[in-house]
């Protein structure tokens, strides 16, 4: 069984073909890396995570040499010590985070996937890339049934998510801290804002971990209110 096979079957969700046609810039990406570096994941990183989550986290593209290469979101990179951290502090992860898939970390009640499930070159995916791959984020948050809240991860995440869900950027803008409410034909949901948790951001400050932290409470807060 492949990879998003595996994600499939945990999540119930859509996920793309190891070689997915659908954004030449992508395609070609991904075969020179994979032409460079065999032993690599180098190809559409699925979601990680199960069914029955009630967080779903949406980051915005593997990176190069973290999901790309192992196959598993955030993992291998700068951002995954803090996002991984992060969800081992909440109670949304148990285990220990050891950069790589077959280590003990396990999630906890949330999901964790991108707004492009492809590596893009420089990490800046163009914005048919985006558009291109929202039928998988689509897919995604449809295949849960138990979804409360969503983090977005920065602004295309963001966008993508309020996209994905019909809804108007300009009613919804991206601000770190912010919370919007969502609504489909089945549920309403909470999207919370989060600063990416890039080695930039967090090298300049823009993101504290204290920020960080802050934002997945106030989810966790938000779970805890629609349990009780």
């Amino acid at each position: 069984m492949s990879t998003a096979e595996r994600a499939k079957e945990a999540t119930g969700a859509a996920e793309p073909d190891h070689d997915c046609p659908r954004c030449p810039r992508l395609v070609a990406f991904r075969t020179e890396n994979r032409r460079e570096h065999p032993d690599w994941f180098n190809a559409p990183v699925p979601t990680f995570g199960s069914r029955g989550a009630r967080l779903l986290i949406v980051g915005l593209a593997p990176g190069l040499r973290g999901a790309n290469r192992t196959g598993r979101p955030f993992t291998g990179d700068f951002a995954g010590h803090l996002l991984y951290g992060t969800l081992l502090h909440c109670g949304l992860a148990s285990g220990t985070y050891e950069e790589r898939v077959d280590d003990s970390l396990q999630l906890v009640d949330c999901a964790i996937t991108n707004a492009v499930r492809c590596v893009p070159p420089q990490n800046k995916p163009l914005p048919e890339e985006i558009s291109n791959c929202r039928t998988f984020l689509s897919a995604t948050i449809a295949a849960l049934p138990n979804l409360e809240a969503i983090i977005a991860l920065g602004r295309i995440a963001h966008d993508s998510v309020v996209r994905a869900f019909g809804q108007k950027l300009s009613a919804l803008p991206f601000a770190h801290g912010a919370e919007h409410a969502l609504q489909d034909s089945r549920r309403e949901l909470t999207l919370f804002d989060s600063y990416h948790c890039s080695r930039y951001n967090t090298a300049t400050a823009v993101l504290t971990e204290a920020m960080f932290r802050e934002v997945f409470a106030s989810a966790c807060r938000r779970l805890a209110v629609a349990a009780g």
